[in-house]
């Protein structure tokens, strides 16, 4: 089964995938040590609107990418708000208890979730796994025998799913694709597993054989097929990115959503 999807090409797919990976990490770890949650909505504000704006997707297809993480964010949050602890309660019935601090705190909570997944999709999105391996390594030294292994791996991720679509259509066939009790559906485990794991052993010997015969297993200099260097690309979403998260401090401190700064 294929996935089609059309995007244009912006200039944040042509950043060096190392380099996003670099300015992309540091923000996970930045995100979790800030408690203010003016500061988190207004960085939500600025990293959805560059997501959506130089993705090189249709606002509908980022909408559906976003379905899944958006109800995340209410499913966190309002866990958060309904039963979390706090001294000013607003409205109490049997289990629930939603306090003034535990609103602040599933909303601090929730938008701390969807920076995560903005920065994964903007990184998923924006980034070919052919481009982020041959990035690493060129610019981490990362070894070609691991770099080709990991790509092989991805390659062989939509060949089994594949698979396991031609074995599900052979059992239909055969009237062997439904089974009643455990025994039953133990026994129809089985049935998938045995010939798509004999398929997936039989393909990665043949890789391994492959790669072996072309020589990623020494450790002399390569040549590449792709090169790739650091470039303007990298210091505009630097930039960007600073600007970004400088505004999102200031517009919370000048002009706050929220009277509490410290959700702790």
């Amino acid at each position: 089964m294929r996935w089609n999807i059309e995007y244009k090409e912006t200039w944040l797919h042509q950043a060096n995938p190392t380099a996003k990976l670099l300015l992309f990490l540091p923000m996970f770890v930045v995100i979790v040590f800030v408690h203010n949650p003016n500061v988190l909505i207004n960085w939500t504000i600025g990293f959805t609107a560059l997501f959506m704006l130089f993705s090189g997707y249709r606002i509908k297809h980022v909408l559906l990418f976003f379905m899944p993480f958006l109800f995340i964010f209410i499913s966190t949050s309002s866990s958060m708000i309904l039963f979390g602890k706090g001294e000013t309660t607003w409205f109490r019935w049997g289990l629930v208890h939603i306090t003034e601090e535990s609103f602040y705190r599933g909303i601090h909570l929730g938008f701390r979730t969807l920076l995560f997944a903005i920065f994964g999709l903007m990184f998923a999105l924006t980034t070919k796994p052919v481009l982020l391996f041959y990035s690493l390594m060129q610019q981490a030294k990362l070894k070609p025998k691991y770099a080709y292994s990991f790509l092989a791996a991805i390659r062989l991720l939509p060949i089994m799913l594949e698979e396991f679509q031609t074995v599900h259509q052979a059992l239909k066939v055969r009237r062997a694709a439904k089974a009643k009790g455990f025994r039953g559906k133990l026994e129809l485990m089985k049935r998938y597993a045995i010939p798509l794991l004999s398929q997936s052993i039989r393909r990665a010997q043949r890789i391994a054989v492959a790669m072996e015969a072309k020589g990623f297993t020494n450790e002399r200099a390569r040549t590449f097929y792709y090169e790739l260097t650091l470039g303007k690309y990298d210091v505009y979403l630097f930039v960007v990115m600073c600007a970004i998260v400088a505004v999102g401090y200031y517009m919370a401190d000048a002009f706050p959503y929220v009277a509490i700064k410290d959700v702790r």
